[in-house]
C-alpha cells in the first residue's frame, strides 16, 4: 500500500486533541506535579536504569507524555512523530509541565535526516511498531540514530496479543496474522483506546503485525547486539475488553490464568562500540 502513511496520519491528527484532553493520558498530573511520570515510563523505569546526562530520542512520541517523563529521569529528549496535530499537543504539554523537550516532525523512516544521530538511547513505546510496514527498515533507522555503545529500549505489544480477536469475550481466538505481511490489515473505527468526550469521526487505519522472531532478527541484521528480552503478563490498556482487570500501576492483566498469554515485551539492544 502506497497511501498507508496518509491514511494513518489522518487518523492520528483527528485524535490528538481528544487524547490530550482524555483522563487516559496523564496530562493533568504531569502539569500539576513536577515529579510525576506517565504510568508507562514508571513501568519501564526499573529496566531503563539511570538516564542522567543521556541524550535520547523517542520515536512515534504522539502527544509526548512519555517523552516528558523520560526527560524527568534526567535525559535530554527529542520526541519525533509524523503528526503535526500530535506535536502541537506535545509542545503544549511539555511547556505547561516545565519540560525542555525538542519535538520534530518526520516519518520514522526519515528520522535520521530530520533528528540527527549520536543518541545514547532510542526509546519507543507500546503500540508503535504496528503502524510500520517494514520492521527491518525500522531497525536500520534505529541503529543509524545511535552512537557506538548506544542502546535501543523497546516495550511493545506482544505479536501474539495483536493476533487475537479483541471482540471475542468468550475465548482467546487467533484472528489476525502473527507474521509481517506486505499488505496491511485494514480497520475502521469511530472511537479510541482511551476515554474521551470529544466526538470522533470514523477513520480507517492500515496496520501490520511483526513476529517476535522478525523483530529480533531485524535488530541483529541491523548490526545491534541483543542485551535483553522480557515478556510481560500485562499491558497498559484494556486490550481484550471484558476479559481483563486493572492493576493499581495502570497495567491490565487477564482475569483468568494470566500466565497463558504474553501481552507485552521489553527488548533491549546496543550498537557495538
Amino acid at each position: 500500500m502506497t497511501d498507508y502513511r496518509d491514511v494513518n496520519l489522518s487518523h492520528w491528527n483527528e485524535r490528538a486533541a481528544a487524547h490530550a484532553a482524555s483522563p487516559g493520558y496523564p496530562v493533568a498530573s504531569l502539569v500539576a506535579d513536577p515529579a510525576a511520570l506517565s504510568e508507562v515510563v514508571a513501568f519501564d523505569r526499573p529496566l531503563l536504569g539511570s538516564l542522567d546526562g543521556q541524550r535520547g530520542i523517542h520515536l512515534q512520541c504522539h502527544i509526548g507524555t512519555d517523552t516528558v517523563s523520560l526527560s524527568r529521569l534526567g535525559a535530554t529528549m527529542t520526541g519525533l512523530d509524523f503528526s503535526d496535530k500530535s506535536l502541537f499537543e506535545a509542545r503544549s504539554i511539555a511547556s505547561r509541565a516545565g519540560a525542555d523537550v525538542r519535538f520534530v516532525q518526520a516519518d520514522v523512516y526519515d528520522a535520521l535526516a530530520v533528528a540527527g544521530d549520536g543518541y545514547d538511547f532510542v526509546y519507543t513505546g507500546v503500540g508503535a511498531l504496528c503502524w510500520l510496514p517494514d520492521i527491518a527498515r525500522w531497525a536500520r533507522v534505529v541503529a543509524s540514530l545511535l552512537r557506538p555503545g548506544g542502546r535501543l529500549f523497546l516495550r511493545e505489544g506482544h505479536p501474539m496479543l495483536w493476533s487475537l480477536d479483541d471482540e471475542n469475550t468468550d475465548a482467546l481466538v487467533v484472528r489476525y496474522p502473527y507474521f509481517e505481511r506486505a499488505e496491511p490489515m485494514v480497520f475502521t473505527s469511530d472511537g479510541s483506546y482511551v476515554e474521551t468526550d470529544i466526538e470522533l469521526r470514523g477513520s480507517t487505519t492500515h496496520e501490520w503485525n511483526h513476529g517476535l522472531g522478525e523483530v529480533i532478527t531485524a535488530v541483529l541484521d541491523a548490526g545491534m547486539t541483543l542485551t535483553g528480552l522480557i515478556e510481560h503478563r500485562s499491558v497498559p490498556w484494556e486490550a481484550l475488553p471484558g476479559r481483563m482487570h486493572l492493576l493499581p500501576n495502570g497495567e491490565w492483566v487477564l482475569d483468568e490464568e494470566p500466565d497463558r498469554l504474553p501481552l507485552t515485551y521489553t527488548l533491549q539492544a546496543t550498537r557495538p562500540v
